[in-house]
C-alpha cells in the first residue's frame, strides 16, 4: 500500500518556455485545423500576441519536469503496474508562444478500491504564466494495480 502521508506533498516548481515550432508540430500531430495554432499572422489577426497553445499541450509541457519520474520515485511505484486513469484540464486563461509557464505539482489524494487491489494517486498541477496569471489546473489520476487483493 502507498503511504498516505504523501497526500499534500508538493514538488519543486519548474518553468517551461513555449516555443512556436513545438506548438505547430503538436497542432499538426493532433489534427488541429484552426490556423491560430499554426500561423502567427492569423493568431495576431484574432487579437492574440502569438500562436495559441492547443488543447492538452500543457500535459506535454508538464512532462518536462526536471524529474518526470519524481512521483513514482517518491511513492516507490513500479511503472509496470501503473495505468493512466484520468486526465483533466480546467483552463482559466489562454497561453501563447513566447510565454514561460510555471508548473506547481501536488499529490492531492491517494485512495484504494477493491480491497486494495487498485490504488489511485491523484495529482493536481497549477499552471501560471510569467506574469503570475493562472492559466490552468491539471488533474491526473494514476492507477496502481496490485497482484492480489486480500478479502
Amino acid at each position: 500500500m502507498i503511504d498516505r502521508r504523501h497526500i499534500g506533498h508538493v514538488f519543486a516548481p519548474f518553468a517551461v518556455d513555449i516555443e512556436a515550432g513545438r506548438l505547430r508540430f503538436f497542432a499538426k500531430a493532433t489534427g488541429q485545423t484552426d490556423p491560430v495554432y499554426t500561423d502567427a499572422a492569423v493568431a495576431r489577426a484574432h487579437g492574440y500576441p502569438g500562436l495559441l497553445v492547443p488543447p492538452t499541450f500543457l500535459f506535454c509541457l508538464e512532462m518536462e519536469a526536471p524529474d518526470p519520474a519524481a512521483i513514482r520515485n517518491l511513492l516507490g511505484l513500479d511503472y509496470r503496474s501503473l495505468l493512466h486513469g484520468e486526465q483533466r484540464f480546467r483552463y482559466q486563461a489562454p497561453a501563447f508562444a513566447g510565454d514561460t509557464l510555471r508548473f506547481e505539482q501536488r499529490i492531492e489524494d491517494i485512495y484504494d478500491r477493491k480491497n486494495g487491489a487498485l490504488e489511485f494517486v491523484v495529482r493536481r498541477t497549477r499552471v501560471s504564466n510569467q506574469t503570475g496569471t493562472a492559466i490552468a489546473e491539471l488533474g491526473t489520476t494514476t492507477v496502481v494495480q496490485h497482484a492480489a487483493a486480500k478479502p
